[in-house]
């Protein structure tokens, strides 16, 4: 079990697609998650959007894998 699919290539390139959009999304959500909460420093907002870019790195992958497996 490992992230080797038959085909991987271009679901890589799929996966990267997405991760721009996803982590955009996600990095962007934190970061108003944070400041709502009266975090203001610049700390906690880069904290939140590295938090937000790195859960979108399996959040891609998984949507990628989907979306590529499933086409007929």
């Amino acid at each position: 079990m490992g992230l080797q699919v038959e085909g991987s290539q271009p679901m890589f390139r799929l996966a990267s697609v997405l991760y721009s959009l996803i982590a955009t999304a996600f990095a962007g959500s934190a970061v108003i998650a944070v400041l709502s909460a009266g975090f203001v420093t610049t700390v906690a907002i880069i904290s939140a959007a590295l938090v937000g870019g790195l859960l979108a790195l399996p959040a891609a992958w998984f949507v990628a894998r989907r979306l590529y497996t499933s086409q007929a």
